[in-house]
């Protein structure tokens, strides 16, 4: 029996990870990947553009449309991360303008409203272009079927602040416009779970030994990453944020929750956290599901296994079976 497609939009900042994420959902016989939108966020806007163009030269996919979006925050100006993810977005992976640039196209925000319905929306960036998207129609944006967002954190400190995930503290302004405005509760898969999702050097040594145009583009991208990780936590490995929101999107029992309301602070020194009510004292309604537990073997064993089908019994080996 052929399963019905989810259609997704993916908005985006590439990013490393977020490469990872695209690569997953392109690979993913349940995904439907209507387009992807780019915000600035860890690189400028045009650099994400052309990453994102990168990304699917190397999966053989440029029939998904790239929309070009906003470039700055609403009202803070951008900060990129580019000690994160390099000058390029990609590591130490040189994008060089070629002919399929041409492909970007111009007006991510009304490709994000005139493709709302029946679809998905991956964010896994910056929320610019979906608070623009609001402002301009806001019935519109929420024929979204669902929301689903890489950014903030709970307990987990944060990784660009004492308290603050990168996403939602570039933008803390547009993250209260979206939250505040959809009409149904938003996943945040935030740092408590995505932290957990490490791509180790056995992982990448594996990558190594499939030795494809794309496990050696995986490879490339990250070992600047992994190198970024070791200075800044200590961690052997990368931590690869953005496919687990994808993940979860393809399969909802890979990661746990609970339901509550998201707050951001939006100045001082704590800008940019995500504060979420767990006790009820504002008797806010509910506008998030916040993931805190997650299958990490699930997790990869799925990433590794939808990019590189042909290597299934290596990956149970070095993985496991999920």
């Amino acid at each position: 029996m052929q399963v019905k497609k989810k259609r997704i939009i993916i908005d985006c900042d590439p990013g490393i990870d977020d490469a990872l994420a695209i690569l997953l959902a392109i690979n993913s016989p349940e995904i439907e990947v209507v387009g992807i939108t780019v915000v600035g966020g860890n690189v400028d806007a045009m650099k994400c553009a052309m990453n994102a163009i990168k990304v699917l030269e190397v999966g053989d996919r440029l029939d998904i449309p790239v929309y070009l979006g906003e470039s700055k925050p609403l009202v803070r100006d951008l900060v990129t991360a580019e000690e994160t993810h390099g000058k390029s977005g990609l590591g130490s992976v040189l994008v060089e303008r070629n002919k399929n640039h041409d492909l970007i196209r111009e007006g991510a925000i009304d490709f994000l409203l005139e493709n709302s319905e029946n679809t998905h929306l991956l964010t896994i960036g910056p929320m610019i272009n979906l608070a623009k998207a609001i402002e301009k129609d806001k019935v519109k944006f929420n024929r979204f079927l669902s929301i689903t967002s890489m950014g903030g954190t709970f307990r987990s400190n944060g990784n660009c602040s004492q308290v603050a995930e990168f996403n939602y503290w570039v933008d803390p302004h547009a993250v209260q416009i979206v939250y505040d405005n959809y009409d149904k509760l938003i996943t945040m898969v935030g740092l408590d779970v995505t932290r957990k999702c490490v791509l180790t050097p056995t992982h990448r040594q594996l990558l190594k030994f499939i030795d494809t145009k794309l496990s050696r583009f995986i490879y490339d991208i990250t070992e600047f990453y992994v190198d970024f990780h070791w200075d800044q936590e200590r961690t052997m490995g990368c931590v690869i944020n953005d496919p687990l929101a994808m993940a979860y999107i393809i399969d909802d029992t890979m990661a746990t929750g609970f339901s509550s309301n998201l707050e951001m602070v939006l100045d001082g020194n704590a800008i940019g956290q995500s504060m979420i009510d767990i006790q009820g004292f504002y008797k806010r309604e509910n506008n998030v599901v916040v993931l805190t537990k997650v299958d990490e073997i699930k997790f990869m064993n799925m990433f590794f296994s939808r990019l590189f089908s042909k290597h299934k019994k290596d990956i149970d080996i070095i993985i496991g079976k999920s």
